[in-house]
């Protein structure tokens, strides 16, 4: 059941990967996502930004509904009104990219979800389970469903395929 995927973007060419586990399952246990890829392009996340020029890569029913802004990132377009990214240049500067993944963690979860999987896991699953230190600051901070309550950490959180909106 492997399926050879080759990449041709902005930021990669002829990147090959390849696809070893069903789309959307088998997960390592240490992982559990709340929201799928499509969920959150829908919801809008990254100011739209993300994905816009690699979008051949995956199904096509994943950007019918996404939210996205081609030209530069939009904050309006966030589920939540703000801006709640740094830069790329900023995260490649701090050595958060790992080089098969240029865009960083959302193109990651992307492959992840698609069924990609690769020797970088282990430590990229336990990087976006520290989110939920974010998580408890708005369960302590907030009262429940107050979506006016620290929209930035809320907006992080949704970045990492976890629903905010039920806190």
């Amino acid at each position: 059941m492997k399926k050879k995927i080759v990449v041709n973007d902005k930021m990669q060419k002829n990147y090959i990967y390849y696809l070893t586990e069903p789309i959307g399952r088998k997960f390592s246990p240490m992982f559990r996502p709340e929201l799928t890829p499509q969920e959150m392009l829908e919801m809008g996340v990254f100011g739209g930004k993300y994905m816009t020029d690699c979008q051949k890569e995956f199904p096509s029913s994943r950007f019918k509904k996404a939210k996205l802004s081609p030209e530069k990132s939009n904050p309006k377009i966030n589920f939540f009104w703000v801006s709640a990214s740094q830069s790329l240049k900023i995260r490649q500067e701090k050595w958060r990219i790992y080089p098969d993944d240029p865009r960083g963690r959302f193109q990651r979860y992307c492959r992840y979800y698609m069924g990609r999987r690769g020797p970088d896991d282990e430590r990229q699953i336990k990087r976006r389970r520290a989110i939920k230190r974010h998580i408890v600051q708005i369960k302590k901070n907030c009262y429940p469903l107050d979506w006016e309550c620290r929209k930035k950490q809320r907006q992080t959180v949704l970045h990492r395929a976890y629903d905010s909106r039920k806190i």
